[in-house]
Formats: C-alpha cells, sequence, structure tokens
C-alpha cells in the first residue's frame, strides 16, 4: 500500500491548524512540507518557525523537502523543527554524500530529490545510503502544474537500479500526483506519492487522501 504525503504547501494558511488536523485524522501516511529560499526555485514558501508550528500539533512524520542552496547549513535546524525525514536536491549539493552524512548523524532519514532532466544513474554510487529518492515530476518551485509523463519510466529506470545494489531505498514522486498518474508511478514501482492541490482543492481532502491510499 502505498504511503500518502499531503504537500503542506497546498493547504489553508490561514486556517494551518486545522489543515493539520485533517491530515492528522485521515489515513495519510506523512506531512510533506516544502521549504523554497527563491534562489534554487522561482518561490519562496515558509521557514522553520512554520514547521515548528506543524510540527507541535503533527502526528504524523514531517517528509522535510528542502528547494534551497546550501541545504547543508540548514540540516540541524531541519531536526530542531521535528523533521524525520529531510531531502535536498542532487542540483544544489556538490559534496553530495557528506550531506547524507550529516542528515543521518542528526537521526534523520536521508533522502535525494532529482529534477526532472537530472538522471537517476547519478545515484549509483549513494543509492544504499539513501532511505528515499525524490522524483520530481514537475520543475519544482510551484504547486499545481501538469504532470511530466517521463517520471513513470525514471521511477521504473531508478526502481532497477534499487533492485540491482540490493539497497532498500524508498521512491517517492511529487508534481501532478492524482489518481491516474498516482496508479502509473507505484506499477512502475513507486512507494511513496506527494499530493498537494489534488488533495487540498478537492471538495473532500480527507475522501481524496483514501482514494490514493486504495490506489
Amino acid at each position: 500500500m502505498a504511503i500518502i504525503s499531503p504537500s503542506v504547501l497546498a493547504c489553508d494558511f490561514a486556517n494551518l491548524q486545522s489543515e493539520v488536523e485533517l491530515i492528522n485524522a485521515s489515513n495519510a501516511d506523512w506531512f510533506h512540507i516544502d521549504i523554497m529560499d527563491g534562489v534554487f526555485v522561482p518561490n519562496i514558501s515558509f521557514g522553520f518557525p512554520v514547521m515548528k508550528a506543524i510540527a507541535k500539533h503533527a502526528t504524523k512524520p514531517l517528509d522535510v523537502h528542502l528547494m534551497i542552496v546550501n541545504p547543508d547549513n540548514y540540516i540541524k535546524a531541519c531536526k530542531d523543527a521535528g523533521a524525520e525525514w529531510v531531502t535536498v536536491h542532487y542540483e544544489t549539493c556538490p559534496h553530495l554524500h557528506r550531506t547524507i552524512q550529516a542528515i543521518k548523524a542528526e537521526g534523520m532519514k536521508a533522502g535525494v530529490a532529482l529534477n526532472p532532466h537530472t538522471p537517476v544513474s547519478l545515484l549509483e554510487d549513494v543509492i544504499n545510503d539513501l532511505d528515499l529518492v525524490l522524483i520530481m515530476s514537475v520543475n519544482p518551485g510551484f504547486g499545481g502544474q501538469s504532470f511530466i509523463e517521463n517520471a513513470i519510466e525514471k521511477v521504473a529506470k531508478l526502481k532497477r537500479l534499487i533492485n540491482d545494489k540490493g539497497a532498500s531505498t524508498l521512491i517517492e514522486v511529487d508534481g501532478g500526483v492524482n489518481n491516474l498518474t498516482g496508479k502509473k508511478l507505484l506499477l512502475a514501482g513507486a512507494d511513496a506519492l506527494v499530493a498537494g492541490s489534488y488533495v487540498f482543492k478537492s471538495e473532500d481532502p480527507t475522501a481524496t487522501i483514501d482514494v490514493l491510499k486504495a490506489l
């Protein structure tokens, strides 16, 4: 059964506590938290004070996605703000192995995200060190974008790499995920689905989470 990680970026910030409680009460597994700096991606989301506020009420793990340059500078802040999973972008980490080890040293699970143009083969030498790989199926920065179909083949390639290396890495996908794309991604080998607009813009977010969970 798929891990469902609703993206808090798409929720109603004016009612953040009630949105967090909605996810707590649902069949979702994680909270997906996007931290953006306006440098690596052309948008700014929220920072650690908001993340701490979410963590205060959340009863499920925080799945934190750092879309920022120099992520090493914020690993400890992630831990202090309640993160359980921290994912950094391959494209921002010149010393990726060191970054992964720094995340693990803080007692968190380490993930690496790949932009749509970044091939999975680049993770060959670190796949056994990773708890998670996040495949971006849209260009990062904004919610509500159209799904990039090539992500399905990318998930399949990544699954082959994980199996070939005997790794236990989870595959997560973020961007344009709904009941149709989610099904294809799971068939290709994905373990976790991030959904923002599809959940929070629906008439009944709890029921929408159930639809994804049942795929």
